[in-house]
């Protein structure tokens, strides 16, 4: 069906499963030249419901709200800094430019307050790690770009790391008990056998790290990335995943023992043999997802 409305004709589009009404003239005119505005602009056909008429986009639909409230405002309401990240996330999948950019300077301005704060820089911490043992426990390291280094067993505990960047980093049986890092980049990162009980990474984006047998306990994980993450045999009894991403992850005989996963991606997760008792399921996205041999004596389904 050829999109070809009036610019005030209403539009109805399903956003990973949520419901928006706009108008062409909302999607096309404040971000011209944005993926949205290309869909609308009436040059291209989309595939839409046989009875409800609605344009699916297969992104997750909760920060789209705030999506149409840009391009009718041009305002970012106050949000957290992981917040910030995940509708920077979406931001640029639409390809919405001054979204973007105006998304990039607030969480610039929270970088560089983050910055000022740190108290090493990334060329301390490579001689430090040079030592036999390392501690950077309780240290300010946030911000800092501690990417592709030799981590392993570091003892980070009680330390500041907010939006700093471990991506690739090998950090195999590191410590980061308590630790604060939120908003963390830790892409592809190995982290084999690394204690993170009670940590605080809300936000933070660990997408294919390796995490076998991990020790998450009481971690809080609310609206982290782990997609395509290895957590075989991880430890997460009690970890607060609302709102994670762990499509595709691999949680095979991981232990969720009473951790909260309300709002949690699970699509595609490998759980076999997973112990998933207290756990409630109800608003759990399991499609797809391998439950074979999991425990779910006492699970909500």
């Amino acid at each position: 069906m050829q999109s070809s409305e009036p610019s005030s004709s209403p539009i109805f589009l399903n956003i990973g499963g949520k419901h928006y009404a706009t108008t062409v003239e909302t999607l096309t005119q404040r971000e011209p030249n944005s993926m949205l505005a290309a869909m609308f602009s009436g040059r291209h056909t989309l595939p839409r419901h046989p009875d409800t008429g609605m344009v699916f986009v297969d992104r997750d639909g909760k920060h789209f709200r705030h999506i149409l409230n840009w391009l009718r405002d041009g305002a970012v309401p106050a949000m957290s800094e992981s917040e910030c990240q995940q509708l920077l996330r979406e931001a640029e999948y639409y390809q919405l430019l001054g979204l973007a950019d105006c998304i990039n300077e607030i969480l610039g301005w929270k970088k560089d307050e983050n910055l000022l704060e740190a108290e090493l820089t990334r060329k301390d911490v490579i001689k430090c790690i040079q030592a036999p043992k390392v501690r950077f426990r309780g240290v300010n390291l946030s911000g800092l770009d501690l990417s592709k280094l030799d981590l392993s067993e570091v003892d980070f505990s009680y330390a500041c790391i907010k939006n700093a960047n471990f991506c690739s980093a090998y950090l195999r049986k590191a410590k980061f008990r308590r630790t604060e890092a939120t908003c963390s980049s830790v892409q592809s990162a190995n982290l084999h056998e690394c204690e993170l009980i009670g940590a605080n990474l809300e936000g933070s984006v660990l997408d294919k790290a390796n995490l076998q047998s991990a020790n998450l306990q009481d971690a809080c994980l609310k609206d982290c990335s782990f997609i395509e993450t290895d957590l075989h045999s991880a430890h997460l009894q009690g970890a607060n995943l609302m709102g994670a991403n762990l499509s595709g992850a691999n949680l095979e005989g991981a232990n969720l023992k009473g951790a909260k996963l309300a709002g949690t991606n699970l699509e595609g997760a490998n759980l076999q043999r997973a112990y998933l008792r207290e756990v409630d399921l109800r608003e759990t996205h399991l499609t797809g997802a391998k439950l074979g041999g999991a425990n779910l004596l006492g699970a909500c389904r």
